[in-house]
C-alpha cells in the first residue's frame, strides 16, 4: 500500500514510525504548511517531501490526514476529486453538516473509502452497534488545564487557566459546538457523534484538573439496547500534550485493518 501523510506532527510522527516498520506499508510522500517542518521530517523518515497539488499527481492507495480541522476543509474535498481514498484524524471538521454531506457525496461519485480511525477512546464498536436504539450519549473529557490552552472558547470566557487548582468543568454543551471552541482536545467527540446520534445530540463536558498527568475520557450511553460505559486513560504524546498517544496508535491499526484480510470488530 502506497500512503502520503498530511501534518507532520505529533500523530505523523508516530505513524511514519509505524509504516517505516511494516512492510506492506510505503511512505512515499509527506506534506505540511510548515515547509521546512517536512523536509526535515522526510528526511528524518527516508521520504519525499512534495508540494500537495503534486502528491495528488501520483499513484497512491490512501492519504492520511494527521494535520487540524482547517486541514480537512481544504485538501480532504480536493483529494476524493483527485480519486484518492483518505483517512481523516480531525474528524472534528466533519461535524459541519455541509462538509460532511460533501465528502461522502464524492466519496460515493468515485467509489473511494473515507477512514475515521476511533482516535483516543473506546467503545466505538458498542456505540455503532446500539445505533438509533441510543436515547442520550455523553462524552467527558478530563485534561491537565495546560492541554487546553490557546483553545478558541477562552477568546470569550475569561477563565484563568493557572488559578485551577482543583477539577473544574469548563465546558458543557453539545459536540457540534465542542469541536469549534476546542478544536485540538475533542475531536474525540466528533467521532463518537458521527457512531452514534449526531453531533446535536451528542453532549460533551470538558474538566479541567491540574493533579492528573494522562488525558481521561469517559463516555456514557443509555437507550433500548441498555447502557453503555466507557473510561480510558491516555498517556499524552510527548510532543503536544494536547493529542492522546492513543489517537495515534489508532491511526496505525486502521490501516492494519485495511490491509488484512481478516476484520475484526464492529
Amino acid at each position: 500500500m502506497k500512503v502520503a501523510l498530511i501534518g507532520c506532527g505529533s500523530i505523523g510522527t508516530v505513524v511514519a514510525d509505524a509504516m517505516n516498520e511494516n512492510k506492506d506499508v510505503q511512505l512515499k510522500y509527506v506534506y505540511d504548511i510548515d515547509v521546512k517542518k517536512a523536509v526535515e521530517f522526510a528526511k528524518k523518515f527516508h521520504t519525499e517531501y512534495k508540494d500537495f497539488d503534486e502528491i495528488l499527481k501520483e499513484n497512491l492507495d490512501l492519504i492520511i490526514e494527521a494535520a487540524s480541522q482547517d486541514a480537512v476543509r481544504t485538501l480532504i474535498p480536493k483529494t476524493l476529486r483527485a480519486k484518492k481514498n483518505v483517512m481523516i484524524m480531525s474528524t472534528g471538521a466533519l461535524t459541519d453538516e455541509k462538509l460532511f454531506k460533501e465528502i461522502k457525496e464524492l466519496a460515493e461519485k468515485n467509489n473511494l473509502k473515507v477512514y475515521l480511525p476511533s482516535g483516543a477512546i473506546v467503545g466505538l464498536d458498542g456505540i455503532k452497534s446500539a445505533g438509533n436504539k441510543i436515547d442520550r450519549v455523553m462524552i467527558k473529557t478530563t485534561k491537565h488545564p495546560k492541554s487546553l490552552e490557546g483553545a478558541p472558547f477562552f477568546e470569550k470566557h475569561h477563565v484563568d487557566l493557572s488559578e485551577i487548582k482543583k477539577p473544574t468543568i469548563i465546558y458543557e454543551g453539545t459536540a457540534e459546538e465542542a469541536v469549534k471552541l476546542f478544536p485540538s482536545n475533542v475531536n474525540v467527540a466528533a467521532s463518537l457523534s458521527l457512531a452514534g446520534i449526531g453531533p446535536k445530540r451528542t453532549k460533551v463536558q470538558i474538566i479541567a484538573d491540574p493533579n492528573i498527568t494522562s488525558n481521561i475520557h469517559e463516555i456514557i450511553a443509555e437507550g433500548k439496547f441498555g447502557v453503555l460505559k466507557t473510561r480510558v486513560e491516555n498517556v499524552p504524546s510527548p510532543d503536544n500534550p494536547k493529542t492522546s498517544y492513543l489517537a495515534a496508535l489508532s491511526a496505525i491499526a486502521t490501516l492494519k485493518k485495511i490491509s488484512e484480510p481478516i476484520q475484526v470488530g464492529t
